[in-house]
């Protein structure tokens, strides 16, 4: 019978890890990868029979690379610290790891859970992020700070496993805030590395597109205000990368501020 490892990447998440590891604990091995938790992340998971891999920080390309390194088995399934394996999802997964074909990488559907409900538009179901169940070997992450690109190293196409995982992209709006202004730095120092040009209208025009996009072509509104807070999310995510990329290009420097004294 063909192995399974579970990886799970986090950082402070000690109010959502817990739930994210039972969800997981048919797998043959957990490996939570941790950034440096202040919180009980790390002493929660192990309790869990999770093994604890501290990985500094250098952008989620490489933490995702190195958390497979860590995994022992052939097969991987990728699990964020805000996902939730279904019962349903499971035995697709076990299913398809026993009799996997030519496959060697498979996207897995999410269903999003945001203010009591169930998230049906906005670009967020079916959400496919990435492959999330793979052979070791098979997938790998371009080294960027946050939105990572990843190849598919094989020869056969990726499939599309039909049951959903859940997710709980935010605890709260306090953590809408916090996602926005977290991944905004991330994504403005990505397109600075690569020479990206800000601008404060760049910045809105980008933003305003993205609530646009988010709200209307995605049928966010049909999602009721849980739709409207997500593309205003995106919508502020979208204007400060841009905006803080602009700062980034721009080097301000405060004004000289000498020293005062009694003549």
């Amino acid at each position: 019978m063909n192995k399974i490892s579970v990886y799970i990447i986090a950082y402070n998440e000690a109010w959502k890890i817990r739930d994210a590891i039972n969800s997981v604990l048919w797998a043959d091995e957990i490996v939570v990868v941790d950034s440096h938790s202040t919180d009980e992340t790390a002493a929660i998971s192990e309790s869990l029979g999770a093994r604890v891999v501290q990985v500094d920080f250098q952008g989620f390309g490489d933490l995702r690379n190195r958390a497979m390194a860590a995994c022992s088995h052939e097969w991987i399934f990728s699990l964020d610290s805000d996902e939730r394996c279904t019962r349903e999802a499971r035995d697709e997964i076990l299913e398809t790891v026993a009799a996997p074909g030519t496959t060697e990488a498979w996207y897995v559907p999410r269903r999003n859970y945001f203010m009591g409900r169930w998230i049906k538009h906005s670009g967020f179901y079916p959400d496919y992020r990435q492959p999330q169940l793979f052979k070791k070997g098979k997938l790998v992450f371009e080294l960027d700070m946050v939105h990572e690109a990843y190849q598919i190293v094989s020869s056969a196409p990726a499939g599309y496993l039909k049951h959903a995982i859940w997710q709980v992209p935010f605890k709260d709006l306090e953590e809408v805030l916090h996602k926005a202004n977290k991944y905004s730095s991330l994504g403005a120092r990505k397109l600075a590395d690569k020479g990206g040009k800000g601008g404060m209208g760049k910045a809105l025009g980008r933003g305003l597109w993205s609530f646009w996009k988010l709200y209307f072509l995605k049928l966010g509104i049909l999602d009721g205000w849980p739709g409207f807070i997500i593309a205003v999310g995106n919508f502020e995510g979208t204007f400060f990368k841009y905006a803080k990329l602009h700062e980034l290009n721009s080097s301000w420097s405060l004004p000289h501020s000498p020293p005062l004294t009694r003549n």
